[in-house]
């Protein structure tokens, strides 16, 4: 079944006009504490100047409780004047809709998207008026601020001194597992053992025949012997770089090797 659905916008023109109001989260908070069927506040709409005003007044029994943030003060008061800031629309076509669950089995009303087997889609009307709904600065909002500020600095997770040590989850050990599984893989491993001096020439010279250039590092991991062993060998039959492009490298003598150097290369061309 597709996810897409269609909302039928037959009948927008019959359709009720809605305002559009931003309200502080504080505010919306405290409706949510509100009964059922309790009322939540009251809206006055008068004119001063010539101009509309409007004014939304917190009811007292919601403005008494105690907000998110102020638990721990009981002198706090919610602010209960709210003054509209109104805005135009700003030629913008703006709908409301709302949704809930199909329970009953009553036809849907008009103007409404079925959008699958248990959610309905009403079309609540048109927004006709947008506006913001902001308290009025006093003692009470300033004291709601400051607890909302102090709670926002709050850090998430807290140290805390223990006065004995937990032996249950972390006991303290005299050696961990990888240190342990560590060692048991070079006990196992075992000591290198030197080999036969052919066994180990032979080693050797089969390496150079790959590359001209090898650190002692790489030998004793590719021959598995002793570096004191092996460097005996390498004085014999071979010469360490000490300096230019190859420092700190061996290389095989001229007459252990079956290839020319660039230094003989470069006096084979001068001749």
């Amino acid at each position: 079944m597709s996810d897409r659905t269609e909302v039928n916008l037959s009948g927008v023109k019959q359709s009720k006009g809605v305002w559009l109001v931003k309200v502080p989260k504080y505010l919306s908070q405290q409706w949510d504490k509100a009964t059922e069927k309790g009322e939540v506040g009251k809206i006055t709409i008068g004119k001063k100047q010539g101009k509309t005003e409007v004014c939304f007044s917190l009811s007292a029994e919601l403005s008494a409780l105690h907000s998110a943030v102020g638990e721990k003060d009981g002198a706090l008061q919610v602010p209960r004047e709210h003054p509209f800031t109104m805005h135009t629309v700003g030629g913008q076509t703006m709908a409301v809709f709302s949704q809930s669950s199909t329970g009953q089995s009553a036809a849907p009303p008009p103007h409404t998207q079925i959008c699958n087997s248990h959610c309905r889609i009403p079309l609540e009307g048109m927004v006709v008026h947008r506006a913001e709904c902001r308290p009025v600065v006093n003692d009470n909002y300033m004291k709601l601020k400051k607890l909302q500020l102090k709670e926002s600095t709050k850090p998430q997770r807290l140290s805390q001194q223990l006065e004995r040590a937990i032996t249950t989850v972390f006991k303290p050990v005299a050696n961990h597992d990888f240190n342990l599984e560590y060692e048991k893989k070079k006990k196992s491993e075992g000591k290198m053992v030197r080999a036969e001096r052919q066994v180990v020439l032979d080693m050797l010279f089969s390496t150079f025949e790959k590359h001209q250039y090898y650190n002692i590092k790489d030998l004793v991991d590719i021959t598995r012997q002793p570096v004191t062993y092996l460097k005996e060998i390498m004085r014999e039959i071979g010469t360490y770089n000490s300096k230019g492009a190859h420092k700190s490298t061996w290389e095989l003598k001229p007459e252990y090797r079956h290839y020319q150097s660039a230094e003989e290369e470069e006096e084979t061309k001068a001749a």
